[in-house]
């Protein structure tokens, strides 16, 4: 009994060290030109199932964040399963919102209680 603990235990730091809270879920992803299905990061375990992994390991399901690249003003682009199949990462670029198309307020120009994104927020 006390192994099965230890086993669970181990699996969770594993991917509890790797993801942000709520950033895990059950699906496949490509290692070594092979599918392999688990649990893991969601920007990981991009295909849902073994099958639709399969599909893009054989070039069935092309690259969305390859050219163009959805994400404007130099932002990121991450391929998830999830629609619309990409999500952009727009830390540092100056811009935010779901393309990085929209403009970061500038410090001490908002209304008293401006809320910032935290795509804007340089420390």
């Amino acid at each position: 009994m006390l192994l099965k603990e230890l086993a669970v235990l181990l699996v969770c730091v594993a991917i509890c060290r790797s993801c942000e809270v709520g950033q895990t879920k059950q699906g496949c992803l490509i290692r070594n030109l092979m599918c392999s299905c688990g649990i893991g990061c969601i920007s990981d375990y991009r295909y849902d199932t073994i099958q639709e992994c399969q599909s893009a390991l054989r070039g069935k399901r092309r690259d969305i964040c390859k050219n163009p690249n959805p994400c404007l003003h130099n932002g990121t682009c991450i391929q998830i399963s999830q629609q619309p199949g990409y999500k952009c990462r727009c830390e540092g670029t100056g811009y935010f919102g779901a393309r990085c198309s929209r403009v970061c307020p500038i410090p001490g120009q908002g209304r008293l209680g401006t809320i910032y994104p935290y795509e804007c927020i340089i420390i």
